[in-house]
């Protein structure tokens, strides 16, 4: 592996994450009682970007945290509003609500990437409250989609904690006859997957990377986070999730040496002709095409064949 190519803030990469779950629920869906996300035309499984960036944000915020420049701005110790006034307030400037001078927008956004690293990754709109202007990151994910039809089951289980204290007390009549027992337990319910393997795509531009300061050791970490960010996600309602592939497509020039979508069908997945209902990764087969690639684009498999 070539990491000199991979690490080049200055090349365009092209990325594709292969990752699957089983007994567990990827991404829940709050308009679906939390059910796994699906498209309710081909019943494929859904993971939102904003779920892969979100254990992106989680694993760099605990590796790399206590760092002034990997602080992550999205998250929920502290208000978005307060962290605008902490950049106009740290660069010597005045806030005067929306309508800040350009020129100090310009600034607290600098302020803004030079401190967080989700904004510098991924860009942010910050124009709520105080003014910090927006940014437009250089790496963007687009929804995962599972290869086949995933059945979202709503499991019921039971627990032994009651909770409220009147449903522990029997009921009791005029004459002293109990009327009713306590509940010794109360039902509840779980939605997992049984099994799902999802693609999912990414993309990294340079020429973002430049605006936002966004350099080398950003894109290393984010490619250590997109390895390793799945164990330190680990839950009872995520079941068991794994980065199965991750590969990247690096470009000589900044702009790209050929198309995203043509270099991504290079790669295909087939479930394997004796599996029914896939239940494991080694239900399926990865296959490349073997052609060679376009004059100045590498391909770099981080994991995976």
């Amino acid at each position: 592996m070539n990491s000199n190519i991979i690490n080049d803030a200055a090349k365009r990469h092209d990325f594709v994450i292969l990752f699957d779950v089983t007994d567990g629920n990827p991404n829940g869906d709050p308009d679906a009682g939390n059910l796994p996300r699906v498209d309710p035309e081909t019943m494929q499984g859904l993971v939102t970007d904003v779920c892969l960036k979100r254990k992106i944000r989680n694993w760099v915020d605990m590796s790399h945290g206590t760092r002034v420049r990997f602080k992550i701005y999205v998250q929920s110790r502290e208000a978005l509003n307060t962290i605008h006034q902490r950049a106009y307030d740290e660069s010597g400037l005045k806030s005067t609500g929306t309508k800040q001078k350009r020129a100090d927008v310009d600034i607290a956004r600098k302020w803004m990437c030079d401190n967080f690293f989700d904004v510098r990754t991924f860009g942010a709109v910050m124009s709520t409250g105080v003014n910090c202007g927006q940014v437009r990151g250089p790496i963007q994910l687009t929804f995962a989609r599972s290869f086949d039809q995933i059945v979202p089951m709503d499991v019921t289980i039971t627990r032994i904690a009651i909770t409220k204290p009147e449903d522990m007390e029997s009921v009791m009549g005029e004459a002293g006859e109990e009327k009713g027992k306590s509940k010794v337990t109360e039902m509840g319910r779980k939605a997992i997957v049984p099994y799902g393997l999802y693609k999912g795509f990414g993309f990294f531009n340079p020429n973002f990377a430049v605006q936002t300061g966004f350099d080398s050791e950003d894109l290393k970490i984010s490619w250590s986070a997109l390895q390793n960010m799945w164990d330190i996600d680990r839950s009872a309602s995520r079941g068991m999730m794994a980065l199965r592939g991750l590969y990247v497509f690096s470009h000589e020039n900044p702009l790209g040496n050929a198309h995203a979508h043509e270099l991504f069908a290079r790669l295909d997945v087939q479930k394997k002709d004796s599996v029914e209902s896939p239940r494991s990764f080694g239900d399926y087969a990865v296959i490349w095409d073997d052609s060679p690639l376009p004059e100045g684009v590498t391909l770099t498999k981080l994991v995976g064949k």
